[in-house]
């Protein structure tokens, strides 16, 4: 829902039945804790029945339980602090629950995000940069690191690549400032979302460029600009984002490019290849090829 399921609620709140109100009460307070819970046990909670919980989230439109306890997830992953975020990893999981509900959560990112993914978006991903004259890379806070990765690697394909590094909108904005239709920027960013990207993606629209929003869902303020979506799930435990899913997807992005502009990258490569061995930039194996039989 495009409302602020908060808001909804507490719009709606007069006309809710005293059951209903408890929910209301609870929901508002504790939607961090609300979003774990099932119906029934969110009913005992307030001590009402697991039917009025159902239907109180469909008479605030949805079809159903998992409909509602959706769009707090989409709450607790827009609104939580770090402080908050913590708090809520510390009452779910002991502390040797962590490793294995770090790895299971990545890998369930993983799933969801090829299960999810449009291919024929992701093509349209490869045709714009491919065919773009500049190709803008942006991504802040945590999403740095993910944009500085994607301009690593695009730059062994292309020598149009600018990656946009700097944290100060006004910089940004200075360094985007030619930015038109015949360019493409990369816009990456997830929960929470970085307020500076989304200002960046809104003054490259202004000025007609192509736009890649790489993010995690619809609800993205970046979609409404975006010529292209690409989605990655994204998660969070405690105050660290769980970007595999993003790099992932990142992964993809570049091989297909290197695929798709195979004779310039084998160029480049070549002449990379003699640069690293003249200047050792690698240590070499001392394994013979008879070492490895």
């Amino acid at each position: 829902m495009e409302m602020d399921l908060l808001r909804q609620i507490e719009s709606a709140y007069d006309s809710f039945s005293k059951g209903q109100k408890r929910i209301a009460d609870y929901i508002i307070n504790n939607y961090d804790k609300a979003v774990n819970l099932t119906a029934a046990k969110l009913g005992r909670i307030v001590g009402i029945s697991e039917s009025t919980v159902v239907r109180f989230a469909t008479e605030l439109g949805f079809k159903g339980y998992p409909g509602f306890q959706k769009a707090l997830e989409e709450i607790v992953k827009n609104k939580l602090n770090s402080i908050q975020r913590i708090t809520l990893t510390t009452t779910r999981l002991a502390e040797d629950e962590i490793l294995g509900a770090v790895l299971q959560s990545d890998y369930d990112n993983l799933r969801f995000t090829k299960e999810q993914m449009n291919n024929e978006d992701f093509n349209r991903a490869i045709d714009l940069i491919s065919d773009a004259k500049n190709i803008y890379i942006v991504g802040g806070r945590s999403c740095g690191a993910l944009a500085q990765f994607m301009n690593y690697y695009l730059n062994y394909i292309f020598d149009n690549v600018k990656l946009i590094s700097s944290n100060s909108l006004t910089v940004s904005l200075e360094e985007i400032h030619r930015i038109n239709s015949e360019d493409v920027i990369i816009c990456i960013s997830f929960p929470r979302y970085f307020i500076d990207t989304v200002r960046i993606i809104e003054f490259s629209k202004k000025r007609n460029a192509k736009i890649i929003a790489i993010t995690d869902s619809d609800t993205s303020p970046m979609t409404k600009y975006a010529d292209c979506k690409l989605y990655a799930k994204s998660d969070m435990v405690s105050i660290v984002d769980s970007l595999a899913a993003p790099l992932s997807l990142i992964n993809a992005l570049i091989a297909a490019l290197s695929i798709r502009n195979k004779e310039r990258v084998v160029s480049s490569m070549e002449i990379l290849e003699d640069i690293w061995a003249e200047y050792s930039v690698y240590k070499e194996s001392n394994l013979s090829g008879r070492d490895l039989l």
